[in-house]
């Protein structure tokens, strides 16, 4: 018998929880973790603690593979190394010794003077996250590695991080990118102009809001046959909603059915939206959890309020 997939419920604050059906086990208590990434054999890397690159094992053991300086925010593997993203807008190669490359081509990006940090005027305070590396995502080749900046659009390396070119605009607002588990030319990515879409591994983008209520696009995911994205009228929308489109359609995005609501409690944010085989999982910003096991037809809704989420992964 097939072993029931584990769901993996990063938060900002309190750990990670293990979903396995309606079992729920949690691990690294009241700590930071974020940026669930599989490395490929059978493993789960995440930033544990902001300044902690770690690795879960299959049976739930957690081994720190380097400590940083730095805050870091996010990380991807390509072969045997792991980049890993910072709070401040730098890279870093982790080898697997543990060795740690700061990455000085990324700092001479083309463009990187006009990158801001997301923010803006709510009830009068200013609000929202400082200039940083949000996500990563490397094309299934390992050929093209993308950092998604926010915000500082989608800087693209060819050569392990040693040189780089932007490609889609700054003000786009980038918030999630993500490449095809095995088609390299296609990725994804979410922006508050609407979906981004790439058809050459990540050189050039077009952006396609058609069907979605608001453009402001925070989460992808690449299903067997369609893309996931969310999307919300601004970050700070008590509701958001979950759309849906056949990977190599031009068509307009259609809300999810088959039990997922209409509308999310606030929004399902970066990384908030997993895959694996047919399951499908999405928290939204409450930590209500959404899961389907037949490619996103049916939905139902195991866990509630795993307060703080601040990703997924499917294991």
């Amino acid at each position: 018998m097939t072993p029931t997939p584990s769901i993996l419920v990063a938060t900002w604050d309190n750990g990670l929880f293990s979903v396995t059906g309606e079992m729920v086990h949690q691990e690294l208590a009241g700590q930071s973790v974020r940026s669930l990434a599989a490395d490929r054999h059978g493993r789960v890397l995440a930033i544990v603690g902001r300044h902690s690159l770690c690795r879960r094992s299959p049976d739930g053991e957690w081994t720190e593979i380097a400590k940083s300086k730095f805050e870091l925010s996010c990380c991807v593997p390509i072969g045997n190394a792991v980049f890993v993203g910072t709070d401040d807008a730098h890279v870093l190669r982790v080898d697997p010794d543990g060795a740690q490359q700061y990455l000085t081509g990324f700092d001479a990006v083309a463009g990187r003077d006009k990158w801001y940090a997301g923010t803006a005027i709510v009830d009068g305070k200013l609000m929202g996250p400082p200039l940083g590396v949000r996500s990563m995502a490397a094309t299934c080749d390992g050929a093209a590695l993308l950092v998604n900046v926010h915000v500082g659009g989608i800087p693209r390396s060819t050569d392990a991080g040693l040189a780089w070119r932007p490609t889609i605009d700054v003000d786009s607002d980038v918030h999630q990118v993500c490449a095809h588990p095995t088609r390299p030319e296609i990725v994804i990515a979410a922006a508050a102009a609407g979906l981004c879409v790439s058809r050459d591994a990540g050189a050039t983008w077009t952006i396609e809001s058609q069907g979605l209520h608001a453009p402001h696009c925070s989460a992808v995911a690449f299903g067997r046959n369609d893309v996931f994205v969310s999307a919300s009228i601004d970050p700070f929308s008590t509701q958001g909603a979950v759309y849906r489109r056949p990977i190599d359609s031009n068509g307009p995005l259609q809300p999810l059915g088959g039990g997922m609501p209409r509308w999310t409690d606030s929004r399902a944010d970066t990384d908030c939206i997993a895959t694996w085989d047919s399951m499908v999982a999405v928290i939204d910003g409450s930590g209500r959890l959404y899961v389907s096991h037949d490619d996103g037809a049916s939905w139902s809704c195991p866990i509630d309020r795993l307060a703080g989420p601040s990703g997924l992964h499917i294991c």
